[in-house]
């Protein structure tokens, strides 16, 4: 497999030095693997702190600045980053109003980051933690106990971090992300595997002409291989799939998630079709983005996730934000 790099070992060090060049507004500190915004930590204002493997972008360090995340720590490529990262990230943003931290379900994210809020808090910084369960694929997998983190993670750093912005105590920016996480459900769709730089070649075998139903952003298994189907023949699938777990008929916030290496162009055609398929099960929809956002290096696909939005949840989402990967309203 041909790759832009220079060496599987450097990706992550490599990666964030051209992160540094390309936002000045960000301090990307490549030894200790932290990105942090230059103009924090902001007085009063509660801190917020993501992290996971690299190999999503721009999750999580594409979600930093006003209006989202105060800090992301990137581990290796889809890898957990470390509590000692975590605890210099949580002690840079903190500015005596407390931290939280937004974790995706999976096992080492899910350790690391328990951890690294114990050690924080023995260093005097208040500490709470949003675990993000939104993945409706399987109940349990490779990685995770419990339901992957996955799209949701998006809508928890974007709505919390406004809610942060507007001066909201640590308790209250906590209690919306978990409303956010219990609102949300995903699920994916893999039309090609990834390719790690270390293995150099698929993680995976994928035949020609099949595709894998609610697979995971580290290419775990999901519920079944079928024959290649038409966009308007996976959104009916992938709708209905987080439907029958969301079971709501609410407005939506609606995420039409790229894995990495599916074009502009088929996005948009498939957003059509889960919109079409949202019509037609009464589910309103109040806001939509498209984009690849949550990706799984260059695995072609795409994810869908949905969020019951009341009024509060919609006017934080709309929000203004200025991160390298979201920005409107600045």
């Amino acid at each position: 497999m041909k790759m832009l790099i220079n060496a599987p070992d450097s990706v992550v060090a490599d990666a964030l030095r051209g992160m540094a060049a390309a936002h000045p507004e960000l301090i990307v500190d490549v030894e200790n693997r932290m990105v942090v915004r230059r103009d924090g930590p902001v007085g009063g204002k509660v801190g917020l702190v993501s992290g996971g493997g690299s190999g999503h972008e721009p999750l999580h360090g594409g979600f930093v600045g006003a209006g989202m995340l105060d800090a992301a720590c990137p581990g290796e490529v889809f890898t957990s980053p470390v509590p000692d990262q975590m605890v210099r990230a949580a002690t840079a943003v903190d500015s005596g109003a407390g931290v939280l931290f937004v974790v995706k379900n999976y096992t080492g994210d899910v350790l690391n980051f328990q951890m690294a809020a114990e050690l924080a808090e023995d260093e005097g910084v208040r500490v709470a933690t949003v675990v993000v369960n939104d993945d409706v694929a399987v109940t349990d997998s490779l990685h995770t106990a419990g339901r992957r983190g996955t799209g949701a993670t998006l809508f928890v750093e974007k709505i919390a971090g406004a809610a942060a912005a507007e001066g909201a105590p640590l308790e209250r920016v906590a209690e919306l992300a978990r409303q956010v996480v219990e609102s949300s459900r995903s699920f994916g769709v893999a039309l090609s595997s990834c390719t790690t730089p270390a293995k150099g070649g698929p993680m995976f075998e994928l035949p020609a002409g099949e595709l894998e139903l609610g697979v995971g952003i580290h290419g775990e298994p999901g519920r079944e291989r079928r024959p290649m189907m038409t966009a308007g023949e996976i959104a009916d699938y992938a709708v209905d799939a987080v439907l029958a777990d969301l079971r709501s008929r609410q407005p939506v916030l609606l995420l039409v998630n790229g894995m990495g290496g599916t074009p502009l162009l088929e996005l948009y055609g498939f957003c059509a079709e889960v919109h079409r398929v949202l019509g037609e099960r009464g589910v309103p929809v109040a806001r939509t983005l498209v984009g690849n956002y949550v990706t799984s290096l260059d695995m072609a696909g795409c994810s869908v996730t949905l969020c019951r939005a009341d009024e509060e949840l919609l006017r934080l989402w709309d929000a203004p934000v200025r991160t390298p990967a979201l920005r409107w309203g600045c």
